[in-house]
């Protein structure tokens, strides 16, 4: 499963860390990824969704329904 969120798209970034002696070396920073269920009342249903902090709070402002309505247009199956 990839390290990346469905409603938001956010995935892994990479940079350098750098020491006090500038030595540089590769790292990579990982989105704050959660499972989380979500119940939809209009269909009765859970859906289970890898999503960001910030993806949570996305559907929060919009609802669910309005999230998978977004995914189902950008070709996402959600089960």
């Amino acid at each position: 499963m990839a390290r990346r969120c469905v409603v938001t798209g956010k995935g892994p970034q990479t940079g350098h860390n750098v020491s006090h002696a500038h030595n540089i070396s590769n790292r990579r920073w990982l989105p704050n990824l959660q499972d989380k269920r979500f119940y939809i009342p209009e269909e009765g249903r859970w859906v289970r969704l890898r999503v960001s902090a910030k993806g949570m709070k996305m559907i929060d402002k919009k609802g669910i329904s309005a999230v998978l309505k977004d995914l189902k247009k950008r070709g996402i199956k959600v089960r």
